[in-house]
């Protein structure tokens, strides 16, 4: 069975695109990651979002699967309470991403992805379609993280390995509770559901590191750009960063609560569901004052799983995509990264 690991290594990055900033050695914003507000101005636009913010769904709530349904609908982004994984387990995530982005960086580049590598220290792999680069480093785990980890610490890598395993088990256990309510609010058969809680299913834990910006309000975190997953479950640090794109207000800052999960929905879920879910348009900003740490998990279907949307009777839909198998879909994104629906669009 190939792997999301192998689907990525057909699709290549320059090593330039690879290798991030010694963000810790720099005073000053370098030409290198300054966006310019005039001819960027999308990416910094902002319109009153006072008023608006992402639904908060409490999971023991028993309209939790309608009211996901409607967040799906209406936002592609909600976040989840009451999820069950204790505090404890997070929090030590979050330290271990820490002590890692805390090495100097040539201890971190010991573990630098390959130019046709999905694991390990880097770029966002959405760097080369920008013109600049993101005031942003990561650290991607598909499967065990030990290769990697023991690259860093040679002698000390077992409870980092412990804790991401750990996660990632978690991670899925929600991710899949998650599934079979938004599969079934989109009346998706029994038999198109079988892939859920194989062992087969496509997922992956992204670190991600912001350091301060001497100048934040021309640099970027993260620019705008949706996920390729079904959907990602995020634990973002109580430092504000994240936002999410919405016609109706522009750019909606997801604003971090203790103990909640962020979800935002990816490419294939809008695909699966015939675009009546919207895949969320995202990016993150960066500040001067504080660090900013998150943690993602992405969870999608087997990289052989057909994505065949049906026309269903919402809102008398017509079928929008020819099907496409999940690594397809991953090589037509990794060459058109935000036209990518467009080039499976009937």
């Amino acid at each position: 069975m190939e792997t999301l690991s192998e689907a990525y290594r057909e699709h290549p990055l320059h090593l330039r695109h690879i290798i991030p900033l010694d963000f810790s050695s720099v005073l000053s914003l370098p030409d290198s990651h300054s966006w310019s507000l005039s001819q960027d101005n999308d990416y910094f636009s902002f319109k009153d979002t006072s008023s608006s913010s992402i639904p908060i769904i409490d999971l023991m709530d028993p309209n939790a699967k309608e009211l996901i349904g409607l967040a799906c609908e209406q936002w592609g982004a909600f976040q989840i309470k009451n999820h069950g994984i204790p505090l404890s387990v997070i929090e030590g995530v979050e330290n271990e991403a820490k002590r890692l982005f805390s090495l100097p960086s040539e201890q971190k580049l010991k573990a630098l992805r390959s130019p046709g590598g999905a694991t390990g220290y880097g770029r966002a792999r959405i760097s080369p379609f920008f013109p600049k680069f993101m005031w942003h480093e990561g650290f991607t785990i598909i499967g065990s993280p030990s290769h990697d980890a023991k690259k860093i610490w040679p002698n000390d890598y077992a409870r980092f390995c412990d804790l991401m395993e750990n996660y990632e088990k978690q991670m899925k256990f929600i991710a899949e509770r998650l599934t079979e309510m938004m599969l079934e609010m989109l009346e998706i058969s029994e038999e198109k559901r079988e892939w859920v809680g194989g062992s087969n299913i496509c997922g992956a834990v992204q670190l991600n590191f912001y350091p301060t910006c001497p100048e934040p309000n021309r640099a970027m975190g993260l620019a705008p750009h949706t996920d390729t997953s079904l959907f990602t479950i995020l634990h973002q640090s109580q430092t504000t960063g994240l936002q999410i794109f919405r016609e109706e207000n522009g750019w909606v800052p997801v604003q971090p609560h203790p103990n909640a999960l962020v979800v935002n929905t990816g490419d294939l879920l809008h695909i699966i569901s015939n675009a009546r879910f919207r895949c969320a348009l995202h990016r993150v900003t960066v500040n001067r004052t504080f660090q900013r740490y998150s943690v993602a998990y992405f969870y999608s279907p087997p990289i052989d799983y057909l994505l065949s949307p049906m026309p269903t009777s919402y809102l008398n839909s017509v079928q929008r995509f020819r099907p496409v198998t999940v690594k397809e879909y991953i090589g037509i994104k990794a060459k058109n990264l935000g036209e990518a629906l467009s080039f499976i669009s009937i």
